[in-house]
């Protein structure tokens, strides 16, 4: 498995105009809780609760986060709670509401990053290595601790393998028009 570093650096390397950031802050929450909708309507009753796709989901993605780093997973703890918690409210419309939610939030939320894109000039992340989408929350919480000023090493990391693997791909695009 990639270190936090590694996966961060490589999608921070598609993601470094500040309108593209910006554009991922609302449309990567958006989407998420776009897919939490359907997964919300699967339920499974476990004895005095009932469990959902959607908070398993979400519990197995931030198992994942807490593998890579405990600060950064317990942000996203929390910011995965409320749009699970969210998810189920909507869920619980109704299907044609939740479904009418679910396409306007899905649809929105992509079309917003694709935008955020054209500033960048480079095509998401994930068009090269789909694992992207999961590494998209956790990139987006490291970059509130950033502003904060916590975690500065693995910021100043991030920012100079980023650098780099830009860098190559600059170069192989060169390379491969020649």
């Amino acid at each position: 498995m990639k270190t936090l570093e590694e996966q961060m650096s490589f999608y921070a390397a598609y993601h470094q105009d500040a309108r593209n950031k910006a554009t991922h802050f609302v449309g990567v929450p958006v989407i998420i809780l776009s897919l939490l909708i359907p997964l919300a309507w699967l339920r499974i009753p476990a004895g005095p609760i009932e469990l959902t796709a959607a908070m398993l989901f979400g519990g197995a993605v931030v198992a994942y986060y807490f593998v890579l780093d405990v600060p950064l997973a317990s942000a996203m703890l929390v910011v995965t709670g409320a749009l699970v918690w969210a998810g189920d409210l909507i869920a619980r419309q109704g299907s044609a509401t939740g479904l009418a939610w679910f396409g306007v939030l899905f649809v929105g939320g992509w079309a917003l990053q694709l935008w955020g894109h054209v500033y960048e000039g480079r095509k998401p992340a994930l068009a090269d290595n789909l694992f992207q989408i999961f590494v998209a929350p956790i990139f987006l919480a490291a970059e509130v601790f950033f502003a904060l000023g916590y975690k500065p090493r693995l910021r100043d990391a991030v920012e100079q393998r980023a650098r780099a693997l830009r860098t190559a791909a600059v170069h192989a695009v060169e390379r491969a028009a020649s």
